[in-house]
């Protein structure tokens, strides 16, 4: 009789051992799941299951990380309006730029634009120019594509918390807001050959320090978020002018109510019908702003999660494309995802050491930046269901 010959040893094939199950594609058209390698024991040679997910978005992988251009917490990071590069303001006094797709390269980082932290930037809706304001007083203009400064303008006299831009309603000209501690709102002109106009074309005394400002849809209200727990509605066109350095006291065509503390920034949804803003009470409000509300308060809805924390740190929010989903970082280290019509609370997303201070979604896919004190961004890929 003959001897049974021995089983093989284990792992001699060149897939370790490891039993692999790969999904059918059932389409005819090209598949858009990648699979992934999850290790057991965190060693990257035992690849033990092989996990197929839905992609739906350009990027490399569901998750991003871009770490290593800042030393100091993140204010504020935000999508060009092609989708195509970010730019992020830091407390080490500088601007990073990147890529969004791959190879994810940080392709500058302009440092030292001021002598203190940046604390918000806009890109430009037309030109290859970014937008900052700085805790220093200054207003500065960026040139992405020579990485210089091509102006700064002292705008005003205390710490400087918020900018929002807007195209001038048939006039081809872009306009610039900011808003500040010294309690006063001032509009800018964009020009041609330096950037920005000297001296502003508008000036709103609001009576409190401003922690964030919002153009309206056409270009002709501005909102306010202060101190005094209310956002206050501005009309362009009835601004005051400054005489011996003062601002007269200008009246608001309006007042939403329903903070119980300080709203940290504004964030106008993209038909313009509805106004999004965190606090430090950790309720983030959604105003109704249409000319004619159903409600009397104006407030839409009230979303809960995103704790605002003990720093009092100026929380950003962001809308959605298709306006159905909102989002706001926490000092919880988590970003939350709402669903608008239901108030929701949809995800909370961790990656973060610290507090998540900025949010903002990318103008064409499903996927989400978010900016943190720890010094870094994650770019996420929503899931297949999530439409943005």
């Amino acid at each position: 009789m003959s001897k049974r010959s021995a089983s093989p040893p284990p792992n001699t094939s060149s897939s370790g051992g490891a039993l692999i199950k790969r999904s059918k594609n059932s389409n005819d058209g090209p598949s858009t799941s990648r699979e992934i390698a999850i290790s057991s024991n965190n060693d990257p040679r035992n690849k033990g299951l092989i996990r197929s997910v839905q992609r739906t978005s350009g990027l490399d992988a569901p998750i991003i990380s871009l770490a290593g251009a800042h030393a100091g917490e993140i204010f504020s990071c935000r999508f060009d309006p092609s989708g195509q590069n970010i730019a992020a303001c830091s407390g080490d006094r500088s601007v990073s730029l990147w890529r969004t797709y791959a190879p994810h390269t940080n392709y500058g980082l302009l440092s030292n634009l001021a002598k203190a932290p940046i604390l918000d930037l806009q890109w430009s809706l037309f030109q290859p120019l970014i937008y900052t304001v700085s805790a220093d007083h200054l207003l500065s203009i960026l040139d992405v594509t020579t990485g210089q400064r091509i102006r700064k303008i002292r705008a005003h006299s205390g710490i400087i918390n918020s900018i929002d831009r807007t195209m001038a309603g048939g006039a081809g000209s872009e306009l610039i807001v900011t808003g500040s501690d010294d309690g006063t709102v001032k509009v800018w002109e964009c020009t041609d050959d330096d950037g920005v106009a000297k001296h502003p074309v508008a000036n709103f005394d609001i009576g409190c320090p401003v922690t964030g400002v919002c153009w309206g849809k056409e270009g002709q209200n501005i909102y306010v978020a202060s101190l005094d727990n209310e956002i206050h509605v501005y009309d362009l066109r009835n601004s005051g002018s400054s005489t011996n350095n003062t601002i007269p006291r200008t009246t608001p065509l309006l007042s939403l109510s329903g903070h119980t503390d300080t709203p940290t920034s504004l964030s106008l949804s993209p038909d313009g019908n509805y106004l999004l803003s965190p606090s430090l009470s950790s309720n983030v409000l959604i105003h109704d702003i249409r000319p004619f509300s159903p409600s009397p308060t104006r407030v839409h809805r009230v979303l809960r999660g995103a704790p605002a924390g003990f720093e009092n740190t100026l929380l950003k929010g962001a809308w959605s494309r298709d306006e159905a989903r909102v989002a706001v970082g926490g000092a919880d280290r988590m970003v939350c995802v709402w669903e608008v019509e239901t108030s929701k609370l949809l995800y909370k997303l961790p990656g973060h050491k610290g507090t998540v201070t900025s949010v903002d979604f990318h103008p064409k896919e499903p996927i989400l930046l978010t900016g943190s004190k720890d010094g870094t961004m994650l770019l996420g890929e929503l899931e297949a269901g999530i439409n943005v």
